[in-house]
């Protein structure tokens, strides 16, 4: 927590140090995760450094200090046996960091930090001149972070979600239904879609070209490769009609999302469903804000923000946006209204459903 504006240097100084400590324990955890030191911990630990060092094909020293400095951060345990140090990771330390598919898995979270924080002599650049620093080029630690943390969520909760909609779940559940996902990324979010809708084919877009390869190996390995496809495109590709159309945490990132709308909402029957989901911020700012607000922004001064400002033009909204930014772009894109479906606990996210003009 902030101290209060007006409280004494002192202590916006702790809180300085305290971030600062945060910054180096997140790099840590980045660390830990692409060296394979929590899988090993979780899989066959405890261990000593040695032991540590030998089963992931790393450095001894290195990975003494940073077990300690584990240690000191309260992520690991470490006991002393007739003089030999061991280090376990506790089980939800071990879920929250190895399991890919836990609702609760967030070491991608410190992989995205660490990939903006290898560009911020970019960013830096980018926020004097009002250029950007695009997905691109952050590359692969922020592509496949985005991916990884987003699955478990697509891949369990995104079903039950959009089946206790009844109005959407019933467009959704149409014989030979035709849905798009744009910016689908590594392709999790089409392939739960078609999961969750046999009889559905499914269309995912994107302008990433590793992600489209990835989400296509991804599809065959599922056994949908027949009913789900991926195009190295954007929306405009999009040859309808289609009974639905999502784009799942995406929007905001886009360059011109009225243009995008405008190209889904020509593409979508009239009777279908066009479905927004994207962070849950508050209607308004407000200063000092909560846990969302203060992620999101995080996300949006090093990442999403910068990566929309690299084209040109740009709408530069960045991760924040707001309902109410939201109904500007329907509008514009011509679509008559925007409802908050009623979709709850699904992460940061809030689900919207535009609507065509009747």
């Amino acid at each position: 927590m902030s101290p209060h504006a007006h409280a004494p240097a002192d202590e916006w100084a702790d809180h300085v140090v305290g971030s600062a400590m945060a910054a180096m324990e997140t790099l840590a955890i980045h660390l830990g995760d692409r060296l394979g030191w929590y899988r090993a911990l979780a899989e066959s630990g405890p261990h000593t450094p040695a032991s540590l060092a030998t089963a992931t094909g790393t450095n001894e020293r290195y990975a003494r200090e940073w077990l300690e400095h584990q240690a000191a951060a309260g992520m690991v345990t470490a006991t002393d046996d007739a003089g030999i140090r061991r280090f376990a990771l506790p089980p939800g330390a071990a879920e929250a960091l190895t399991d890919g598919s836990s609702l609760a898995y967030a070491a991608p979270i410190a992989r995205m930090v660490a990939a903006a924080a290898t560009q911020m002599p970019a960013l830096l650049e980018a926020y004097r001149d009002g250029g950007g620093v695009s997905w691109a080029d952050l590359g692969d630690d922020a592509r496949w972070a985005q991916a990884e943390v987003n699955r478990p969520w697509f891949d369990t909760m995104l079903a039950p979600a959009l089946a206790a909609v009844p109005e959407l779940d019933a467009i959704l559940s149409r014989p030979g239904a035709r849905i798009a996902d744009i910016a689908c990324g590594a392709g999790w979010s089409a392939l739960a879609l078609a999961r969750a809708y046999p009889e559905a084919r499914v269309t995912g877009v994107d302008v990433d070209e590793p992600s489209i390869a990835q989400a296509r190996s991804n599809a065959a390995a599922a056994g949908l490769a027949d009913r789900v496809e991926f195009l190295h495109e954007d929306a405009g590709s999009l040859e309808g009609p289609y009974d639905a159309a999502f784009v799942l945490e995406a929007l905001h990132d886009m360059p011109q999302p009225v243009e995008v709308l405008e190209a889904i909402r020509g593409a979508v029957r009239e009777d279908g469903a066009v479905v927004v989901m994207d962070e849950a911020v508050a209607e308004q700012p407000a200063g000092p804000g909560d846990d969302v607000e203060r992620l999101m922004y995080g996300y949006s001064i090093l990442v999403c923000l910068p990566d929309s400002m690299s084209a040109t033009p740009s709408a530069a909204t960045g991760t924040v946006m707001r309902p109410a930014v939201l109904r500007g772009y329907a509008a514009d894109a011509g679509f008559a209204d925007v409802t908050v479906l009623p979709i709850e606990d699904f992460a940061f996210f809030r689900f919207y459903r535009l609507h065509h003009p009747r």
